[in-house]
């Protein structure tokens, strides 16, 4: 199995809302899907996943409301707001612009 990657700072944000765009999730499910499309080679860590989740919830880019898991236990799933689906559409774009950029100086610095 290869390493897993480190997530560039300021990335976590905007992977959370991708997880969350196609159906609400709790927690665990958004760090499951998050290791799932990047075929393992991204983790979440718990310790910085919950905070992130909170403070997007806090920024309205989430709501929130409790159900029934898998499992048949309680579960806090997070749903992307209209905010969110605006928020997230940004985030894209600038990551797309921040990564050609880079790709050019790459591609350039050879």
């Amino acid at each position: 199995m290869e390493e897993r990657l480190e997530l560039p700072q300021g990335t976590l944000d905007l992977l959370i809302l991708k997880a969350l765009a196609l159906e609400p999730l709790h927690g665990w499910g958004v760090s499951e899907r998050l290791e799932q499309i990047s075929r393992e080679a991204l983790q979440v860590q718990q310790g910085s996943l919950y905070p992130a989740l909170h403070r997007l919830e806090k920024r309205g880019w989430l709501t929130a409301s409790w159900s029934e898991s898998e499992t048949g236990r309680p579960a806090k799933f997070y749903k992307l707001s209209a905010k969110g689906r605006k928020q997230l559409a940004q985030e894209e774009e600038n990551w797309h612009r921040l990564t050609d950029a880079i790709t050019l100086i790459l591609r350039t610095a050879e």
